[in-house]
């Protein structure tokens, strides 16, 4: 780690200004919410989410910008609920004046969590809160399309 990085998440949040920490902060919120026993750490330079070690979730500030790092296969499973945002393969950007929504980073978080194994080493095995948590995106792709 260079000296001049953060070394928490609140040292990352302090140095971003205004809307775009307000916004950073709700995103903060939303995911510990969805995964309460993740744990926050700065990897790569930004605010990172891990679970048994592994990286979840990651989230950040640009010039124009905050993104969300949740990987590509949920971008992939929730394109349609994604329309309205600017993705790339694992990033999602956003305007800080308009944050995503808390059910939006739920289901992302979720879905994160239960990548199959053969897409994700975050599942090299799958445990049974994995396999309710991706069961409930199924669910709720499959109830959207009917």
């Amino acid at each position: 780690m260079k000296p001049d990085e953060p070394r928490t998440v609140d040292g990352y949040l302090a140095r971003v200004s205004g809307e775009k920490r307000a916004a950073l902060e709700k995103l903060r919120r939303d995911i510990r919410a969805a995964a309460p026993e993740a744990q926050e750490c700065i990897a790569y330079g930004i605010p990172t989410f891990r679970v048994d070690g592994k990286m979840l979730v990651s989230f950040g500030a640009a010039a124009g910008h905050c993104a969300f790092y949740p990987g590509a296969w949920p971008i992939e499973a929730l394109r349609n609920d994604l329309r309205a945002y600017e993705t790339r393969k694992g990033t999602i950007r956003f305007q800080p004046g308009r944050p995503l929504p808390a059910a939006l980073v739920r289901k992302l978080v979720r879905a994160r969590i239960a990548v199959p194994a053969s897409r994700s080493r975050l599942a090299k095995k799958t445990s049974p809160r994995r396999r309710a948590a991706g069961e409930a995106v199924r669910n709720a792709k499959t109830s959207r399309s009917r």
